[in-house]
Parts: structure tokens; C-alpha cells; sequence
């Protein structure tokens, strides 16, 4: 997404450096934040939260991984959460990623890692 541009809720697809393309649901909107993964049981791909620079699992039913992603879309940091935890903020973090625990090591992100996210 071009700099200016805003996001939107809704579909898309996240690129890795070097790594697969990923379904992709954004949640942009205030709601569809707040909502993120509250009560659902799985997730196919990942979740985009933003604005965002932290997570909760709070009533949630399973565990996460949780990249936080600077405004240039590097990754900043990769934490795994259990249901239950509080997330440490990050201070340069504007958005986050979610997607079901051992998925982000599978598909290579890790700190320093750029992405790419393009909204359907």
C-alpha cells in the first residue's frame, strides 16, 4: 500500500520477503479491531490490526504468533502468546499481524523481515 493511502476492512493478501502469499483479513475500522480474533476457534492465513502497537488473547481459545510491524511494514519483533496473555506494546510498532501459533516461523518472518499488503 503507497504511503497517504488508507486501509480499509476487509480482504487482501500479505506478502513475505522470500516467503509465501498469505490470506489476509485487514480490520482497520475501529470494531473490526476491537473484534480481532475474540471467539473464533482457528484462523487460515493472518490478521491485520491497524492502527495497532499491541494485543491481548483475552478470552480466546487458542495461542498466536504476533509480529509487530513498523510504517515502512518491517517487521519489528515475533512473540507467541498464549490464550490468556497481555502483549507488551512496541514503541515503534503502528500495526500488528496475528495468525495461529507456528505460522509466522513456517512462513519465515522474523524481525527485520519487510512485508507487503495488498487490500481486495
Amino acid at each position: 500500500m503507497a504511503r497517504g493511502e488508507r486501509w480499509r476492512d476487509g480482504g487482501g493478501t500479505l506478502w513475505i520477503e522470500d516467503g509465501p502469499a498469505v490470506p489476509l483479513e485487514i480490520a482497520a475500522g475501529y470494531a473490526a479491531r476491537r473484534r480481532g480474533l475474540l471467539g473464533r476457534t482457528g484462523l487460515e492465513g493472518a490478521i491485520l490490526l491497524t492502527p495497532c502497537s499491541g494485543v491481548h488473547t483475552f478470552r480466546m481459545g487458542f495461542t498466536i504468533d504476533v509480529a509487530y510491524l513498523d510504517r515502512a511494514l518491517r517487521v519489528v519483533d515475533v512473540h507467541t502468546l498464549r490464550p490468556g496473555r497481555l502483549g507488551r506494546p512496541r514503541l515503534r510498532a503502528r500495526h500488528v499481524l496475528e495468525s495461529a501459533g507456528g505460522a509466522m516461523a513456517q512462513w519465515g518472518l522474523r524481525p527485520g523481515v519487510t512485508v507487503r499488503i495488498e487490500n481486495t
